[in-house]
Order: C-alpha cells, then sequence, then structure tokens
C-alpha cells in the first residue's frame, strides 16, 4: 500500500504517526513523506490539518494521536481492500 504523509519537521503528531506506521506489520506500507515547508501549495493546503494520509488519491480520517498500531492497521486494511 503506498502512502503519502504530508508532515513538517518538528510536529510531534506527525513523528508519531510515522512511527506508529513503521510498526504496522499487518499491511505492507510504502511510505513517502511530504515536507510541507518545501511547497507553498502544501502548506496552504495542510498547514493546520497536519498529519494528513493519502493513499492514491483518497484521503485517510485523521487517526487519533492516541490510535494504537493495531486501530491504525485496521484503519489501513479497511482503505487497502476497499481500493
Amino acid at each position: 500500500m503506498k502512502l503519502v504523509l504530508y508532515s513538517k519537521p518538528g510536529c510531534h503528531l506527525c513523528e508519531g504517526l510515522q512511527e506508529k506506521l513503521a510498526e504496522v506489520r499487518a499491511v505492507t506500507i510504502e511510505l513517502e513523506i511530504r515536507d510541507i515547508t518545501t511547497r507553498d501549495d502544501w502548506f496552504q493546503a495542510y498547514q493546520y490539518e497536519i498529519p494528513v494520509l493519502y493513499t492514491d488519491s483518497v484521503r485517510l480520517p485523521r487517526p487519533s494521536p492516541r490510535a494504537t498500531v493495531q486501530q491504525l492497521e485496521s484503519l489501513l486494511q479497511k482503505f487497502e481492500s476497499s481500493t
């Protein structure tokens, strides 16, 4: 599953989500991290919403920072099976 994570340096929520994604085992993930500070269009779109996850062209619901790795796996499996 290809995922795009819109993030920025120093974003603790982004770092936490990235760490949890690294622990996911139920779904094979190919993760691309996009730093919103490198492009004005990304910054304007996501500055108040990061972390933002996309798979293909579908924006995934933002997982709670308290979500467990297992909850994140369930979310990803749901979207993997619907594509």
